[in-house]
């Protein structure tokens, strides 16, 4: 009795040591900051916002089901997937941000869903994470050799920075701290600001919008909050924060910001909105049937381009991080070879390259074939 006694002590010691262990590293700042006092008020007037937690439009379970959370994550640490880091560098070019001719129309990709844009003389980045990793767990989900090319110190001034969610794969804590003193504007969802306050920013140039709302930013410049569906959280709460999708209007051209976001009728509901988009930009990789509901697969990526009218159809959230049990490349051959029938104007540019915003004619290598 009195040995049980002992190993029950001991085990609940060790409990208790690593709750405090848990507690202490999740105190850290680049975990951010939930929602609190007036910002919370706010949050709590919005109709997406319910048993104190934003909610999607559809229906949308984490896992497909049939499947059970402790067998895919059982899966996802311990099974061996084929290829799923590629051994071979990514191959990528350096462009000199900050020396761009501001007249020049141009789209640049970083890797993943980290990008920038110049259109009609404005300069756009786009959910930038630059440190190197998508967790917050030291040395681990490392961005894959050859795609951390580029740094905050690339940068001149940001005119418009756009967060789609807070997830650590789009808002990295490292980079917004050094971007601080370069961006002029900050449109995120309702509770992202939270985040950004901690951290430093002032609030007078975070804007944060509900789904379904329309910010005018500048002459000929109107950005469209639409629904994306997803989730949100950098820590144990989850859906404090909105996930967002973004209508951006310019004086020459219209442009869908897409963050993450499973297939569905929203996709439709906006084409039929606001019309054709000379270019919409859609997440394809980190995928699987399992999470069907929060991630698109990669013929769901075409389908959603033909419900939003795109001349044009750029895929990210491939190619820089390992988050999903498919070989890296995957993504990028099974929506190009999908395309064959789709016949959409598919831009698949190296990390770096310059992709023309006005050229619909520019071609793009398959540079991914032959990376091992």
């Amino acid at each position: 009795m009195k040995k049980i006694k002992r190993i029950m002590i001991i085990a609940l010691s060790l409990l208790i040591t690593l709750a405090i262990i848990v507690f202490a590293f999740l105190q850290q700042s680049k975990f951010g900051q939930l929602p609190k006092g007036e910002r919370l008020e706010i949050i709590k007037q919005s109709p997406n916002y319910k048993n104190g937690q934003f909610q999607n439009i559809e229906h949308t379970p984490d896992l497909t089901e049939g499947y059970g959370f402790f067998s895919v994550l059982y899966e996802f640490l311990f099974v061996k997937h084929e290829r799923t880091t590629p051994t071979d560098k990514i191959p990528s070019q350096k462009t000199r941000i900050a020396d761009l001719d501001p007249e020049e129309n141009v789209l640049i990709w970083f890797g993943h869903s980290s990008y920038y844009m110049q259109l009609d003389g404005k300069k756009i980045l786009v959910d930038p994470v630059f440190c190197g990793s998508s967790s917050p767990i030291p040395n681990n989900i490392m961005a894959f050799a050859g795609t951390d090319r580029y740094t905050p110190d690339d940068f001149g001034q940001i005119d418009y920075l756009f967060i789609t969610h807070d997830h650590w794969d789009h808002m990295d804590h490292q980079t917004l701290l050094a971007l601080n003193k370069k961006v002029k504007k900050v449109i995120c969802g309702l509770g992202t600001g939270q985040h950004f306050e901690y951290w430093g920013y002032d609030t007078n140039k975070v804007i944060e919008k509900d789904w379904n709302e329309e910010l005018i930013l500048d002459d000929g410049f109107v950005v469209n909050t639409v629904t994306s569906r997803h989730f949100s959280g950098r820590g144990l709460s989850r859906n404090k924060a909105l996930w967002m999708a973004y209508v951006l209007k310019t004086p020459s051209m219209q442009v869908y910001l897409g963050g993450d976001s499973g297939y569905g009728k929203h996709f439709a509901e906006i084409g039929k909105k606001f019309g054709t988009f000379d270019l919409v930009i859609l997440e394809n990789g980190q995928y699987d049937k399992k999470w069907k509901y929060i991630h698109m697969m990669p013929n769901e990526v075409l389908k959603a381009a033909k419900d939003l009218n795109a001349k044009r159809v750029f895929p990210v959230h491939s190619s820089k991080f390992k988050l999903a049990n498919h070989a890296w490349d995957e993504p990028l051959k099974e929506i190009t070879k999908l395309n064959e029938e789709a016949k959409q104007n598919l831009l698949t540019p190296i990390i770096g390259e310059k992709v023309n915003l006005k050229d619909s004619t520019q071609v793009f290598s398959e540079w991914w074939v032959g990376v091992n």
